[in-house]
């Protein structure tokens, strides 16, 4: 049986200097996984404006099912400004308020998320108090609880991420979001022990760790712990290269390939999007497998180097 996923957050259009992309970090795993032919809902909401019929059109165009997808009255659309001055680090000023900050409970989507194998939530979907309250009511329906940490400042407060990491069965991070996070608690020496700490800390079933240019890492409740170079690749921007990162993880482990291999998978459809340009180049699995293979992982290259001009990336 094809695992069900369900995915609540923000859906919004990516405004670059010369581009409008549509994004969200939950709406870019949703599809994602969607492409992986997941059975998926993404619950979130839009505007009844010009800019959310084009969200709308641009999900359903990519297979997304927006039965889930609300529309308001009083909100406009949501929209992001990123700054792609650094190729490898993309920032973003996120207008708020917007539609999707009002997300309203359903008693129907709450079904839809208690018969999901995996619920998939971020950081930006609590940060005001209408969809933070849906989240949370979602949140005691759900099974196998995704958390995608992904900090944008200054749209997150330490009591909202601590609550969030609390509810989590399963954490996804980078590496300078680990150190925030650890710098709220304790002191610690090394990335494996503040994997090992949060995981104790929280109660959690697995952490997975990006490293930028180190690749990824996970450990387990249990002690399993993976880790992986990543892969190098010629940054076009890292737009959605998390988002493609996790999908392509939560694909992987969905559909019981071992967690080693889930790693790689996903490490590699980070790297793969980070050398296209925007969240959501178009490519499928076999694209996938096919750059594991063509590729050269860090480790393998002489003297452990990057090429000039060309980064291993995992964000």
């Amino acid at each position: 049986m094809t695992p069900k996923l369900t995915v609540f957050g923000e859906v919004l259009w990516d405004v670059l200097p010369d581009a409008r992309l549509a994004g969200g970090a939950t709406m870019n795993v949703a599809a994602h996984l969607q492409r992986y032919g997941m059975d998926v809902a993404f619950i979130s909401r839009v505007g009844h404006d010009e800019l959310g019929d084009e969200l709308l059109a641009f999900m359903a165009q990519h297979g997304l099912d927006t039965q889930w997808v609300q529309t308001g009255e009083t909100h406009l659309t949501g929209i992001a400004k990123a700054n792609v001055s650094d190729s490898n680090e993309v920032t973003y000023k996120i207008l708020h308020p917007v539609a999707w900050d009002y997300i309203q409970f359903d008693a129907a989507a709450a079904q839809q998320v208690a018969h999901s194998d995996f619920f998939v939530y971020g950081t930006l979907a609590a940060r005001d108090h209408t969809t933070r309250a849906t989240l949370m009511r979602y949140l005691s329906h759900a099974q196998t609880r995704v958390f995608d940490v992904n900090l944008r400042p200054p749209h997150y407060t330490r009591e909202q991420v601590l609550e969030l990491l609390g509810f989590a069965g399963i954490v996804k991070m980078n590496e300078h979001e680990i150190r925030e996070v650890m710098g709220w608690l304790t002191p610690f020496e090394s990335e494996k022990q503040a994997m090992a700490f949060l995981i104790d800390h929280f109660k959690l079933d697995m952490l997975v760790l990006t490293c930028g240019a180190d690749g990824a890492m996970l450990l387990t409740a249990s002690g399993e712990f993976h880790q992986h170079p990543g892969f190098i690749v010629e940054v076009a921007d890292t737009i959605g290269s998390g988002d493609a990162f996790l999908g392509a993880f939560l694909y992987q482990t969905a559909t019981g390939h071992p967690l080693a291999e889930s790693l790689e998978f996903a490490c590699a459809a980070g790297a793969f999007v980070a050398g296209k340009a925007g969240a959501l180049p178009a490519f499928g699995e076999t694209d996938i497998q096919d750059f594991i293979h063509t590729q050269l992982p860090l480790r393998q290259h002489p003297l452990g180097q990057h090429p000039l001009g060309q980064h291993s990336v995992t964000h």
